[in-house]
């Protein structure tokens, strides 16, 4: 049984533009709109012409983590697919995917492939063809290193594991969602996926992407890529999650070596005119540093949870130094098999 969850906040719009196609290609999937409070009247709108669609009400915005949180609390399923409200799906999407999840019982979590809706023929940001990280945390994908896109040529049309699925499709198995907690709700956006993926890791299941299903992704409909704010929740973010997954001796010589490519990425964002995202990454180490104990918990309940760390999953290379160094900017340069 799997069952669509879309969160939407003041996303009328895009709920009218996007769902029908999630209930004409839905192979018998229920499909929930979890209103993350909206002020834009979109619940009433989804209420009264999706009336097939199970609404949720969430009574105050509690992020993208805290929403999803709250609302697949309330329901019952065997797989989750967690839907952005700016996601155009194709016929055949799901099909493929849950087939995988009920042949393979240590499956965890898969996407699609992520095609850019204003670029249908070149991968997405969010996602692309299956994402990766790197031995200090950074992220990357299949079609996509830090901002360069690649072509979809169906060079990744296969179904291979990947470290992290994307959040803006994401296909998990619910009893492990509800296992592993759910959304780090103090990550309120970015990087949760990857956070979710490595317990994934830690507990033994696998990650996929699935080139033989695919959907459209608009981006930035929450945050525009520029905004100083998404700057923000993915530095803070980011060092929270090796923070809370590395193994101690491998912590204490890396943390120190991404604060440092943090910084120089700082000033990259000043040079360019982005004063606020520059200021942006110091309130992000500036948060992550005084609220190093809430952290430490985490961290320290994580390990007696999930005692492996993972990190054989990761890339051991370094990605900053591939793409400006040595300028591989192509998934395929980079030797992961």
């Amino acid at each position: 049984m799997t069952k669509t969850a879309i969160l939407n906040y003041n996303g009328q719009a895009l709920l009218q533009k996007f769902l029908p196609a999630v209930f004409r290609y839905r192979s018998g999937a229920s499909v929930f709109v979890a209103d993350n409070h909206s002020s834009d009247g979109s619940a009433d709108f989804v209420a009264a012409e999706f009336p097939e669609a199970i609404l949720i009400r969430i009574p105050e915005n509690r992020g993208f983590c805290g929403g999803y949180n709250f609302a697949l609390a309330q329901v019952d399923a065997d797989y989750f697919v967690l839907l952005n409200s700016d996601v155009e799906v194709t016929e055949g999407w799901l099909d493929p995917i849950v087939n995988h999840f009920d042949k393979n019982p240590r499956l965890g979590a898969a996407q699609p492939k992520i095609l850019s809706y204003h670029q249908r023929d070149y991968f997405e940001y969010a996602g692309a063809a299956g994402g990766f990280l790197d031995s200090l945390g950074y992220p990357f994908c299949r079609g996509r290193i830090f901002h360069h896109l690649e072509k979809d040529q169906g060079q990744y049309d296969d179904a291979r594991p990947a470290f992290w699925a994307t959040g803006a499709c994401l296909f998990i198995r619910a009893s492990l969602f509800k296992k592993l907690g759910g959304l780090d709700e103090d990550y309120f956006a970015h990087m949760e996926e990857i956070d979710l993926c490595w317990k994934l890791k830690r507990d033994g299941s696998e990650v996929y992407c699935h080139g033989d299903s695919h959907v459209f992704h608009v981006g930035g409909g929450t945050l525009d890529a520029s905004n100083p704010r998404k700057t923000y929740l993915n530095f803070r973010n980011g060092l929270s999650l090796i923070f809370k997954h590395l193994p101690f001796a491998q912590l204490i010589w890396k943390m120190p070596m991404r604060l440092m490519l943090d910084w120089v990425a700082s000033f990259k964002f000043l040079f360019e005119g982005s004063a606020g995202d520059f200021l942006a990454v110091w309130k992000a180490h500036f948060n992550f540093l005084t609220g190093l104990n809430r952290e430490f918990s985490k961290r320290k309940k994580l390990t007696r949870q999930l005692p492996d760390s993972g990190t054989r999953h990761l890339y051991t290379g370094l990605i900053v130094a591939d793409f400006y160094l040595l300028r591989r900017k192509v998934f395929s340069q980079l030797g992961i098999q």
